[in-house]
């Protein structure tokens, strides 16, 4: 299971790779078709029918979604936790890559691997044991070097340097890091599909009270904002963010996080930066350089190392 776990957290972040290039996409025609730009209600209001769209192809791929049973206070106080940070981490994420490229954003996200593992250590939730600290390391040094591809990012990731686009970012891959130990607790006492609809009710609701709060402080126009909804060109990365990024991913992340760590699965989900800079590539966002190589690199053997010693660790365990 543990094996099976790992190939599908490895499916998810091939979707999640995407999704910065799909949030990037979004922002970009959002701002074209404004006179005023306001990044806030913008995301408030992608951020909500995103997840509107996943909890209603759930609700209709899988009815039984939609009866949460004798523990329904449990599947509702579960899936809100999960809910709300990934509310927060999607926000702020979504908020600063308006403002810095996917590579950046992904770089910085993955710094969650970490956070994972410091925040399991500190609340007893997590045993570092000698292949997951190894990989941690790896990932994250993985993740500094495929930084390197932007080609004045040393520059930019200076401290000095930091903006509140970056540091936005890095406080949504501290949500994220909480989600993933959350999760971790949250599937293994009830349904994961019952979970994933209850979260993904949470996020949409929340997202419509953020946008209900922002507007009338937004000096962006109502009427623009909602006649973004017309454009086919948002529409159709709404769509992938909605229907892979959000109903497939996290539904198969609500089912199969449980039979790994949570920092295994954080190192797993490390990839993600690769395959975005990969589209990246492709889409012509980025300049390709040695450093996509030699991250990407490093992140993958943080990846088959963990796997091979964590193996061997559960093996002279039995």
């Amino acid at each position: 299971m543990r094996r099976k776990a790992s190939l599908y957290l490895l499916f998810v972040t091939l979707i999640w790779g995407g999704t910065f290039i799909w949030m990037k996409q979004l922002l970009s025609t959002a701002e074209a078709n404004v006179s005023v730009w306001d990044a806030r209600p913008a995301v408030a209001l992608f951020v909500g029918i995103r997840f509107a769209i996943a909890f209603v192809l759930l609700a209709i791929i899988m009815p039984t979604s939609r009866t949460f049973g004798e523990r329904r206070i449990q599947v509702w106080k579960g899936g809100g936790v999960i809910g709300m940070l990934m509310f927060a981490g999607f926000v702020l994420q979504m908020v600063a890559l308006a403002e810095i490229t996917p590579a950046v954003s992904a770089f910085l996200t993955s710094l969650y691997v970490v956070f994972t593992a410091l925040i399991g250590r500190a609340l007893g939730k997590q045993k570092l044991t000698k292949g997951l600290l190894i990989g941690v390391l790896l990932t994250t040094m993985g993740a500094a070097l495929l930084g390197l591809e932007k080609g004045d990012i040393l520059t930019d990731m200076a401290l000095s340097e930091f903006g509140i686009p970056e540091w936005m970012t890095i406080i949504g891959a501290v949500m994220f890091a909480l989600h993933i130990l959350a999760t971790d607790v949250v599937t293994k006492l009830d349904d994961p599909v019952r979970i994933s609809m209850a979260s993904f009710v949470v996020v949409s609701a929340c997202s419509l009270i953020l946008l209900l709060a922002i507007i009338p402080f937004s000096a962006m126009s109502p009427s623009e904002l909602f006649g973004l909804l017309t454009l086919v060109e948002v529409w159709i990365p709404l769509l992938l963010l909605g229907g892979l990024g959000s109903f497939v991913a996290l539904l198969i992340l609500n089912t199969w996080q449980k039979y790994i760590s949570p920092v295994h699965a954080a190192i797993i989900y490390s990839l993600e930066p690769v395959w975005a800079l990969i589209y990246s590539l492709n889409q012509s966002l980025e300049v390709v350089s040695h450093w996509l190589f030699i991250g990407g690199g490093t992140l993958l053997a943080g990846n088959l190392l963990v796997e091979l010693l964590v193996r061997k660790e559960e093996s002279e365990s039995q």
